[in-house]
């Protein structure tokens, strides 16, 4: 029973976050934000195409079960490159959804494998598992990343060696310590408060945004951009966000800036998607609800 929720939450999360508006720089039902070859609906017809790749690997987990959680990764690696193709072909060559396949695959998989043994889902245990899963991924990755030629290395091994960020695969291997520490307590209170979906998840994002260190915005721009992206968003957090009227226009006038500056944070709207996640698989298959151990204001800032 719970393997097909988990992959239902898993598409719900891609489709909550896309439709999250506003989101500054990003596409949501209102504009394609710092973006000229996606839109709203690129999205849709992606997270179509990816619905079955996520109950995939949550049968993957529970099918492994029997087997320690570290022997897991290169089953969820293989899935993950099937589900690009899907991805890819779905959107004619474009990139909507490759960070999310990464993280929510590996937490899909995760879940499948607690589940099928009977251990609790609660984010901070699933997040744990994952650490587990990666343990030495970006080691791995990036050892030999210097002996490449620079026109053959990839966005993220250039920015690995000019700024030692290590990306996606970082977050993962650190069982998520963004959203764990920063954008998980933040939509915890948003939504325990009754603000809707919408709202928590603009308001979590900006969080994020202040946050992370967002290769996306990274490998378009250089670190003076993301550390002015960093202040805006938790300027415009620090009002509020989609709770007063102030903050509102904050954040519109905020994606304004940064569609015109030509700044997306995608690396922190694959975030979001994993903090929707982890939120609803605790509350929806009621095993508990695991709280961080030092207390964070409602905006996301101690």
């Amino acid at each position: 029973m719970q393997i097909p929720v988990i992959g239902d939450l898993a598409h719900e999360a891609m489709l909550c976050e896309v439709s999250a508006t506003p989101k500054p720089g990003l596409v949501d039902r209102a504009t394609n934000g710092a973006h000229r070859d996606m839109d709203f609906f690129t999205f849709l017809s992606s997270a179509t195409a990816l619905r079955c790749s996520f109950d995939g690997f949550a049968r993957l987990g529970a099918e492994h079960a029997a087997e320690p959680v570290t022997s897991l990764l290169p089953y969820l690696q293989q899935a993950g490159l099937a589900a690009e193709r899907r991805m890819f072909a779905a959107t004619h060559g474009v990139n909507t959804h490759k960070g999310m396949i990464f993280s929510l695959g590996l937490l899909c998989g995760a879940a499948g494998w607690a589940a099928r043994r009977g251990e609790p889902l609660h984010a901070d245990h699933l997040c744990t598992l994952v650490a587990e899963m990666c343990a030495g991924l970006t080691a791995t990755a990036y050892a030999h990343v210097e002996e490449k030629p620079a026109e053959a290395r990839t966005k993220g091994e250039a920015m690995f060696l000019r700024y030692g960020v290590t990306g996606v695969r970082g977050e993962a291997e650190s069982g998520f310590a963004t959203v764990r520490l920063f954008a998980l307590p933040v939509y915890r209170t948003r939504r325990e408060a009754g603000v809707s979906v919408n709202d928590a998840l603009c308001d979590t994002l900006l969080v994020l945004i202040a946050s992370n260190m967002d290769t996306n915005i990274l490998g378009r721009h250089d670190m003076e951009t993301l550390r002015y992206a960093q202040r805006a968003a938790r300027n415009v957090a620090m009002l509020d966000g989609m709770h007063t009227e102030a903050g509102c226009r904050a954040i519109r006038v905020l994606d304004d800036d940064f569609t015109q500056r030509w700044i997306s944070p995608g690396g922190s709207a694959d975030l979001l998607a994993v903090t929707h996640f982890l939120y609803e698989i605790e509350h929806r298959l009621g095993q508990g609800n695991v709280r961080p151990a030092e207390p964070v204001s409602a905006n996301g800032f101690a």
